[in-house]
């Protein structure tokens, strides 16, 4: 290159630099610009709420935290209220459930003169945190001559058809001098006719005139799981209906005996236990899992301990919830035998040779017969001494008592008992007819 082409070169460089340049400039104010009208139009929709899932979305992929869902209500400052995922469902559960769920009143003509020391809790026999499980406004000391109809305490229940079907236990119906009324999320109060009792189920059916309920939805209860979160409504004390506790599963088919401690107790079975608040008058209401569904009805609180509450599984309420729908009453089962579960203090006594089963044996009085004549089991077979080991395979132990075995099934149904009998083993068919 000779040195006249130099000066050329040089100058034709700048130009190509200056034009680089020029291009750098508009290709940086068109990028600026295109960000800066997506950044403005996403901040006016995280503003409105619209795309705040999307982005919390996308943030967890790479943070690997859960999304967070945008709040029911804005704070003071204006900015939006984040709720965690299982509080805007609880919320959500609730506010589905509530007007479902009812306050049962129960009312009764008492003395004028009422007792000073009245046990607030008295109208619950499965919440009698002091042992006196009277409530009748008496007070020893003579009183005014003359009754007057009072409301001595309340329950709760949830409505389980369109047309006025309500659930709630049957302790809390129990008094059959005293009248009933269910009073609804809004106010409204209908008299209650007890429909049908369990004879076996802590469980009662009330009847309302009313259509077009609002109506819960039954859940399972059958494949539940420890640590699960639940939801109690009731109407806390008798006084505060509708009220709402959360917690979780802690234990499965437990077995319990609730009663006051006067001799009105009841063996319950293979219960669920669970942390969330249960007070006296909560007794009735459903359970929820977080989705809204009843998985059990409240039926009792662990005296001198907190946060120790049980409820019946809802598949043992649906049975009866079915029969009322379809029969207008509750049927149940039975086999006709009177019995005593074998332990080991029994086996010892006895020289019996299980430790477990059912002990078919009369009871005190000339008519308490050992095996019902006509029955079930007499049809079968079945006499006094024989030990009843299992049910269809299921031992019948601490955990599997015998009624609540044949409870399972349903009138009609062909059972495979497998008893002892006069020093052998041996398996006999019956089949279950209805309790009368």
């Amino acid at each position: 290159m000779n040195d006249q082409e130099k000066p050329f070169l040089q100058k034709e460089n700048k130009t190509n630099y200056g034009k680089i340049i020029i291009v750098v400039v508009i290709v940086s104010f068109l990028m600026s610009s295109f960000f800066g009208a997506v950044f403005g139009f996403m901040a006016a929709g995280i503003g409105q709420g619209k795309i705040f899932s999307k982005i919390s979305g996308e943030f967890s992929k790479l943070t690997g935290q859960k999304n967070i869902v945008p709040g029911q209500g804005m704070a003071s400052s204006g900015q939006t209220i984040n709720v965690p995922d299982e509080e805007s469902a609880v919320i959500k559960a609730v506010d589905k459930t509530s007007p479902s769920v009812v306050s049962i009143i129960i009312s009764k003509d008492v003395s004028k003169i009422q007792n000073s020391f009245q046990d607030p809790f008295g109208f619950d026999p499965f919440f009698d945190p002091f042992g006196s499980g009277n409530n009748s406004g008496q007070n020893g000391q003579g009183g005014q001559e003359g009754t007057q109809r009072q409301e001595i305490g309340g329950g709760s229940g949830f409505i389980v058809s369109g047309d006025g079907l309500v659930a709630t236990n049957k302790h809390v119906v129990s008094d059959q001098s005293a009248s009933y009324t269910v009073m609804t999320n809004d106010g409204k109060k209908f008299d209650a006719k007890v429909l049908a009792i369990d004879p076996v189920n802590d469980v009662a059916i009330l009847k309302i005139d009313a259509a077009n309920l609002p109506v819960l939805d039954l859940g399972d209860s059958a494949n539940l799981k420890i640590g699960q979160t639940v939801i109690a409504i009731g109407n806390s004390l008798g006084e505060f209906r509708n009220t709402v506790s959360k917690g979780i599963i802690s234990g499965l088919k437990r077995n319990v005996t609730a009663g006051s401690g006067l001799g009105d107790s009841e063996n319950l079975s293979e219960v669920i236990q669970t942390d969330a608040a249960i007070n006296p008058g909560n007794s009735g209401g459903p359970l929820l899992d977080i989705m809204g569904k009843v998985i059990g009805v409240n039926v009792a609180m662990a005296q001198g301990a907190q946060n120790v509450g049980f409820a019946l599984p809802i598949d043992i309420i649906k049975k009866d919830i079915d029969s009322v729908k379809s029969q207008g009453k509750i049927v149940q089962p039975y086999i006709g035998v009177r019995y005593v579960p074998v332990t080991k203090d029994i086996q010892t006594q006895n020289n019996l040779p299980f430790d477990y089963g059912a002990l078919v044996l009369r009871g005190q009085k000339i008519t308490d017969f050992a095996v019902a004549p006509g029955s079930p089991a007499d049809k079968a077979g079945i006499v006094e001494n024989d030990i009843i080991l299992e049910i269809n395979g299921t031992k019948i132990d601490d955990t599997h008592q015998l009624s609540d075995q044949i409870a399972k099934f349903s009138v009609g149904d062909t059972i495979t008992l497998k008893i002892w009998d006069k020093g052998q083993e041996k398996t006999v068919q019956v089949k279950l007819e209805e309790r009368k």
